[in-house]
Order: C-alpha cells, then sequence, then structure tokens
C-alpha cells in the first residue's frame, strides 16, 4: 500500500525532534520544513520525493535523510570566518529569479553578471557550501571587490578539463567535473579566450544547471538548433537550473540568444 504524505509526516516527526527545532507541514505544497526556532533558518523537504525514494530503499533512506538534514541544520549554526578561508571562496552562477536573501531575511552578496545571471559568492566547507550574506561580509570588513577579485582567482586555478563531442560538424565541449562549480567556470575568462583563439566558427557558451558547462564552436547554422534542444534538456533535467537561453561569446562578452530549432537532429 502507497504511503500518504499524512503518514511520511508523522514518520518525520519522530525523525527530527529537537526542543531548538520548529517543525511544520504545509498541506498544499506537500512539504515539510524544519527550522532553528531562533534564526528562522531550516530546511524544506519535498514530500513526495521522500516517499519515492522510502519505496526504493526503505527507512534506511530516512536515515540517510535524518543525517543530511541534521548536519545541514548544524552547518546553519556554525560562525564561519572569511580571514584565512580566502581560498575556499568560489563564485556561484545563478539564475535571476534566485533568491536575494537568506530564510532569515539577511541579504545575500551577488553581482550582475548577464541578463539571465548573476554571481554569488560561496564559502566551501568541503561537503557543502554557505553562500556568503552582506552580515558576514560587514563582520569581516570585506569589500565586495575584494570578494569577487579572491573568487575570480580559485575559479581560474579549478582545473577545465572539457569532453568533446562533433556532432554534425559542430564541436561541443562538455565541463563537469562534478565538484559544485560547474557551471561557475563561464567566470574563466582566460579559458573561454582560450575556446575563441582556437574556435572556428561562433563561440556559443550555455549554463543550463550549475553541474555542467558547454562550450561550443559553432561552424554550421544546424549546430544552433542542437545547442537549443540541449541546453533546454539539461535544463528540465538540473537538479539546479540556471538558463535554457546559451550565450553568444564575442569580445569578453555574453550575449544570450533565442535559436528557434528548425533542424531537429537525428537520433
Amino acid at each position: 500500500m502507497k504511503m500518504t504524505s499524512i503518514k511520511m509526516k508523522r514518520k518525520l516527526d519522530e525523525l527530527f525532534t529537537n526542543e531548538e527545532w520548529r517543525v511544520s507541514f504545509n498541506r498544499d505544497e506537500d512539504t515539510y520544513r524544519i527550522e532553528w526556532k531562533d534564526t528562522k533558518q531550516g530546511v524544506t523537504i519535498n514530500i513526495p520525493n521522500v516517499i519515492a525514494k522510502h519505496e526504493r530503499r526503505g527507512d534506511i533512506a530516512l536515515e540517510e535523510l535524518q543525517f543530511h538534514i541534521s548536519e545541514s541544520l548544524n552547518m546553519m549554526r556554525e560562525e564561519h570566518q572569511l580571514e584565512g578561508q580566502e581560498k575556499s571562496i568560489f563564485p556561484v552562477i545563478r539564475a535571476t529569479s534566485f533568491p536575494k536573501k537568506t530564510k532569515a531575511g539577511t541579504r545575500l552578496v551577488y553581482t550582475k553578471h548577464t541578463a539571465e545571471t548573476n554571481v554569488y559568492y560561496a564559502l566551501d566547507l568541503g561537503t557543502t557550501y554557505q553562500l556568503i550574506d552582506e552580515k558576514m561580509l560587514e563582520e569581516q570588513g570585506w569589500s565586495i571587490d575584494r570578494l569577487k577579485e579572491i573568487s575570480l582567482f580559485n575559479i581560474r586555478s579549478l582545473p577545465v578539463s572539457p569532453r568533446k563531442d562533433t556532432v554534425a560538424g559542430n564541436d561541443f565541449y562538455f565541463i563537469a567535473p562534478q565538484d559544485g562549480y560547474d557551471a561557475s567556470r563561464i567566470l574563466n575568462e582566460a579559458f573561454l579566450e582560450e575556446m575563441k583563439a582556437n574556435a572556428v566558427g561562433e563561440v556559443v557558451v550555455a549554463v543550463p544547471h550549475q553541474d555542467v558547462l558547454i562550450v561550443a564552436d559553432m561552424k554550421n547554422e544546424t549546430g544552433y538548433d542542437i545547442m537549443a534542444q540541449m541546453t533546454m534538456k539539461f535544463f528540465a533535467e538540473g537538479r539546479v537550473p540556471i538558463t535554457s537561453l546559451p550565450f553568444i561569446y564575442e569580445d569578453k562578452h555574453l550575449e544570450p540568444i533565442f535559436i528557434l530549432a528548425k533542424n531537429k537532429p537525428k537520433e
């Protein structure tokens, strides 16, 4: 018998018992939230996803969920320093619709990137990262320019090892090292300039979700159709979607392009 949301809610109530936490169930959105009572910082769980995992893997899935959520909540409690952690600061690309404030209402630090994207800044904590907010910046006495400069230096220091596919005469390069900063490599201007220097046709770049950067050497019209379909597919499937629009890279500038796919590539 399939587990209902109410039954799963009761299971979650048993898992997340802590006097300092508040739990709530949103029946309309089918979500369950655990947050610190004092700061209101917390995590929201999608109940249908938990039910699906439980059906596949049983109570082990719930034990893992309890561990990861507890870890996340505890990390929210930690005081993190920027000073001395310079090598752990990286930029992360997000859609312009991404929240500008934390759940507690503190403004996140970000800079505009393109019409479709903004750049946020993260302190890498090993298994996860914390987005840097204005309060943290003020407490450390840092300027946004300093934060930006350090993060861009660090993203340039990460390895870029593209996997190349040639489709219909067009070269597509996929950068997906799975380190959390895959899409962020779009900010590595030295890499983009190198790609531009070696390209035969126009250079088109895409960040459909946070775990991939696609750079393409467009040599014919079919390439644009392939790129449009590929970017849309990746965008729909991504864990953290960014934008389904690719960009033309020209004169160190990224310009979003709208491509109407006419020539569907053969399977």
